[in-house]
């Protein structure tokens, strides 16, 4: 069994619905969430759950602290699920090729350094695009440039808000982030 961590810094939606994925799983499970935000909604729905939380400084992922825990933890693989901190090299080399984030637009489009959350779908909508949807990527040291995993589509329609894109966008998340985890989990082992 495989043991999952999610790194997320905001209201925690899509690392509850990993968390839900792999309750039945015999492949993995959720067993550690890391936040840099004490305030982040992500809390409270692991609480719920009954997953144990790691809150920490920034300073704690750049010096080593964070990893020592990850390590410590048996951690075997890392989703990024909204979470907007620089991941440092030392994480990214303990966990090389077993880190994975996922981005609210197609990449390459709408990537990089700032590219988040709505400034991503305000974006999609100012400049009329027909499309957009989800990227599920290797983490890399440079924003949103690791090898692409997996997209998914969704038509943005003239009149669409950017918080109706990121209504559509998320519900593209939630339906495909889980099942791309466990199948990159599945493959470690092959």
């Amino acid at each position: 069994m495989k043991r999952i961590a999610v790194f997320a810094s905001g209201s925690g939606s899509n690392a509850e619905k990993i968390a839900k994925h792999f309750v039945e799983s015999d492949v993995a499970r959720v067993t550690l969430v890391c936040t840099n935000n004490k305030k982040a909604g992500v809390i409270d729905r692991m609480k719920k759950l009954g997953i144990p939380v790691l809150i920490f400084q920034e300073d704690e992922l750049e010096n080593g602290s964070v990893l020592s825990k990850l390590k410590s933890a048996k951690i075997d693989f890392i989703a990024l699920a909204g979470f907007l901190k620089k991941i440092p090299n030392n994480i990214l080399q303990a966990y090389e090729r077993r880190i994975v984030n996922i981005h609210p637009a197609l990449l390459p489009d709408y990537g990089g350094e700032g590219m988040y959350g709505m400034r991503v779908h305000e974006a999609v909508v100012a400049n009329e695009e027909e499309e957009t949807g989800i990227t599920i990527h290797y983490l890399t040291n440079e924003y949103d440039e690791g090898e692409i995993i997996f997209q998914a589509r969704v038509e943005v329609d003239p009149e669409d808000t950017p918080e109706e894109v990121a209504y559509k966008v998320q519900q593209l998340e939630h339906t495909h982030y889980p099942g791309v985890i466990e199948s990159l989990i599945q493959e470690l082992d092959e």
